[in-house]
């Protein structure tokens, strides 16, 4: 499936009915969802089992499905942006395995791990349980920070390494009452990472 066709695909599904600032619920963009997953693709790293960790309402793990992931597992502490992730699945008819759980408990291996954590802009440091769970429970990671992040993931993924990162436009809708624009649009880091060589 080519990139354009995914990105279609995934404007098509529901966004947060009511998203939580405590949790930083900010819906991934589908153009930057559809890049990291076509990315992703391409290097061969949604060819068996994919994870997302804080899926929300399902746009990385539903397009992991859509490019040929054998078995995605998508996770949050949620119940109601599940059941949103849920009926986005449903939409096209993809089989995804949603599970409310902490990702701190999170036990089981995959290959892969997509996700977009929360940046740390409440809580600092909200990031770090996100990566340190998918260095636990993965080979391969692609996740989205604050541009400027390069240096912090470096030493704290240490001995994983990234092997590949780069910049690309985050728009944000006005969400919360603190908004002022009704877009408002941030650069952020894509990683790739690897857990072993």
């Amino acid at each position: 499936m080519k990139q354009r066709k995914l990105e279609m695909l995934l404007e098509e599904l529901e966004g947060f009915s009511d998203p939580e600032l405590e949790l930083e619920q900010y819906q991934t963009p589908p153009l930057l969802a559809a890049e990291i997953l076509h990315f992703a693709y391409m290097q061969g790293d949604l060819e068996d089992s994919v994870q997302d960790l804080g899926c929300g309402t399902g746009i990385l793990a539903i397009g992991a499905k859509l490019l040929g992931a054998i078995r995605v597992v998508a996770y949050d502490t949620d119940q109601k942006a599940l059941k949103i992730a849920k009926r986005n699945a449903e939409k096209f008819g993809v089989d995804i395995e949603f599970v409310l759980s902490d990702i701190t408990d999170i036990k089981e291996h995959v290959k892969t791990t997509v996700m977009n954590p929360p940046f740390g802009a409440r809580v600092k440091g909200r990031d770090r349980p996100f990566l340190s769970s998918a260095l636990r429970t993965s080979e391969v990671i692609y996740s989205i920070h604050n541009r400027g992040s390069l240096a912090f993931i470096q030493k704290f993924i240490k001995p994983a390494v990234i092997t590949h990162s780069y910049v690309a436009k985050f728009p944000i809708k006005r969400t919360f009452d603190f908004h002022k624009k009704e877009k408002e649009v941030i650069e952020v880091e894509i990683y790739r990472i690897t857990t072993s060589e």
